[in-house]
Order: structure tokens, then sequence, then C-alpha cells
């Protein structure tokens, strides 16, 4: 294969790369797409969540066969809030995603095929393969980056069939009662069968230094407490998903020097909850309605969905400088509780990233649940922490 030209390279096999390759095949079946993953399947070992809101009917359509788990609604749990919402919710496993792509593209997934480097046009393998193309989007995950300061959402999760049935009918998002150690916590469940449970210890941190075996305890503990018999480990994954509090989004893309990038590796995440897909999804739709696929195009287009993202998350920019930088990291969870109490529609359009002007200042109402000069010095880029962010 080595010189054979394709339309597209897609470098990297996780979600934002697939699913524009997924959506290529569907809506362009002409067009020569190749997916790279390095290792053994593509998606890697991850579970992607999202919305009912976070798309739009016609992306639910399209997306429908990739989903693995559908609930009608969710509950959340603070030490002074227990809230059930009936806003659907989703998820798509890595195993479901790859057997998907595989069957849809066949050999134009490759696997085992680490990228050593690449340009807009061009792939260069590490077993010595040079490989051209009309374009190339690099996708191979977040790069942390001295023009973006950002915290951590660590999380390491666990997959469990359990002895006896657990009795959840719906995720718990959010169960913040646990104890905090020294930042944001909650742990994050999800039910994929009676018998079958995802339980993540997830941490809000200045810091990506999740202790791997402080987090499988936190889980065994936590199963425990919930009445819950842990049987056979079926699977582990463990991430760093960054955070955005701040960032010279120009330079960053300079810094691109025109490659095309997606994903994470482009900075295409809701800044506050880190979940990337219903940007993954739109990209790949923006993508798929290029009447032609060239280098320059699509770094044009991607480049420009960052920039106008930028700017819409800007409010969100702020709510996570209240997070990180006011106020004691135990006492982070006020914030989220806080926002718990709002009304449904709201909550929804906050996940979906479409907050309205009376959205935002009924958040910023009343009290904060921080200390209110911290809060002013972090909305406002003042407080020495922010630059701490980058030395630490």
């Amino acid at each position: 294969m080595t010189g054979r030209a394709w339309d597209l390279i897609l470098a990297g096999g996780g979600l934002a790369n697939g699913l524009i390759a997924w959506r290529l095949r569907q809506l362009r079946p002409e067009l020569k797409v190749l997916l790279l993953e390095a290792e053994s399947q593509a998606g890697g070992n991850h579970t992607w969540s999202f919305h009912q809101g976070d798309l739009t009917p016609e992306q639910h359509r399209w997306i429908a066969p990739l989903v693995s788990h559908r609930w009608q609604g969710y509950d959340v749990r603070f030490p002074g809030l227990t809230r059930s919402l009936d806003s659907g919710y989703y998820s798509i496993t890595s195993d479901h995603f790859a057997e998907a792509l595989t069957a849809a593209l066949g050999d134009d997934v490759q696997t085992g095929a680490r990228v050593h480097s690449l340009t807009p046009d061009s792939v260069n393998l590490e077993d010595g393969r040079s490989l051209t193309a009309g374009a190339v989007i690099d996708g191979r995950g977040y790069r942390p980056d001295g023009n973006l300061t950002t915290g951590s959402q660590s999380f390491l999760g666990q997959l469990w069939r359990l002895h006896q049935p657990h009795g959840l009918t719906r995720p718990i998002l959010m169960d913040a009662t646990v104890d905090q150690n020294g930042g944001y916590r909650f742990v994050y469940t999800l039910p994929f069968s009676a018998t079958e449970l995802l339980i993540e210890d997830t941490h809000y941190v200045d810091v990506a230094r999740l202790d791997p075996d402080r987090a499988r305890e936190n889980i065994r503990q936590y199963a425990s407490k919930q009445g819950w018999q842990l049987g056979r480990l079926l699977r582990e994954e463990q991430g760093d998903l960054p955070i955005m509090l701040a960032g010279d989004v120009q330079n960053f893309w300079q810094q691109r020097r025109g490659q095309p990038c997606s994903g994470l590796r482009a900075g295409l995440f809701h800044a506050t909850t880190g979940y990337s897909l219903p940007h993954a999804v739109r990209l790949a739709d923006a993508i798929a309605a290029l009447p032609t696929i060239t280098a320059a195009g699509l770094h044009s287009l991607i480049h420009g969905y960052a920039l106008r993202q930028w700017r819409a998350q800007r409010f969100f920019r702020v709510l996570n400088r209240m997070l990180f930088l006011a106020g004691e990291p135990d006492r982070r969870w006020q914030v989220m509780q806080r926002f718990y109490t709002l009304n449904d529609g709201l909550i929804a359009r906050f996940y979906a990233g479409q907050l309205t002007l009376a959205d935002k200042a009924r958040i910023l109402a009343g009290k904060p649940p921080v200390p209110v000069g911290e809060a002013l010095l972090a909305i406002l880029q003042l407080t020495p922490r922010l630059r701490a962010f980058h030395h630490e």
C-alpha cells in the first residue's frame, strides 16, 4: 500500500476520527478513507456518554447504531440534595464502537499502525510505510499545550459483574456524598445490565495525579457501602480529561501550522464536563458536507469551528475558574450542588453548551457558594493560582 493516495487519512482511531469515518461512509461512500489506530482496536478502552439534548434528532438517528446503552433519565446525589432528572442519557462503549466501525469500513480500518510523523497530506508510520492523501486529520488525543491553562477531570472506572442484581434502573451521574480527597470528587455509575455496573471514581483536581490503587480501593468501598457484591472485574479504564480555565486560542492554532486536527487534539470538548462526543458529531457532519476534501479546506473548517466554540464557551471557562480557583478544594461540591437546584431545561442546555443569556444570569444569581472576593478574582483571571497551573 506504500505510496497509495487516499482522499483522507484519519490518524488515530478514537471517537472523533471514528465518527468522521462513520459519517463519510454513510454520506460519501465514494471517498477513499483510511483510519489508522495504534492499538489493537479502534476506540481504545473508553466509555463515551452524552445527553439527549446534546444532539439533534437527525444526529441521534445516524449515530444510533453506535450507541450501546440508553436510559430515560439519571440521578445526582450531594450532601444536601438528591435529585432525579428525566433527560435521556446514552453511552457508547469502545468495544461496540470498534465492532461497528470495522463492519462498516472493513480493511480501511488498520490497527497496530503507529504514526511516527505526519503532515497535512502525508503520514509516516513506525513500520516504515509512507502514505499520502488529499488530507490528513490528526485525532490522536489531547496533548498538553502551553497556550492552554487547564485543570483535570481524572478518573478510573471499573466494569463489574456483580453476584446479585444491583437494583439501579438509571445512571448516577454524580454521587458527591463521598469524601472529597482534596478536590471535587464523585462516583459515576452506569448500569449496563441487571448485574453489570460501571463504577467510576472521578476527581476534579488541579493536576492529573490520580493514584490508581487508591481509586480502586475507593470503588471497592463505595460498592460495599451500596450493598453491591463485586464478582468478576470485566474491564478497567483510566483517563484525564482537560477542564479549560483560560488560554491563547489564536496562538494554539498558529502552532498547528495548517494541520487539520479533531477531537481533544483540536481542543473540541465541553470546557466544564470534558464531554467531547457532541462536538465530534457536529464536526463529522460539517466535514461530510464539504464538496471536496482538501487539507487547506479541512483546516479552515475545523479552525473556524474551534474558534466559534471557544468564544461560545467563555462563560463555561469562567465557571471553571470559580470551581478551581475560588474557595477550598474540598468544598467544590457546593458549586455543583447549587447548579443542580436549577430547572431541568437549563441543566440540559448547560450540558449541550447552549446556555441563553437568561440561563447565565440565573446561574450567577444570588450568593455564590464560594467566597465572593475569590470568585471575582477568578472571573477576572487575577488570582495568582491561575499562573501556578502552568508550573504544577
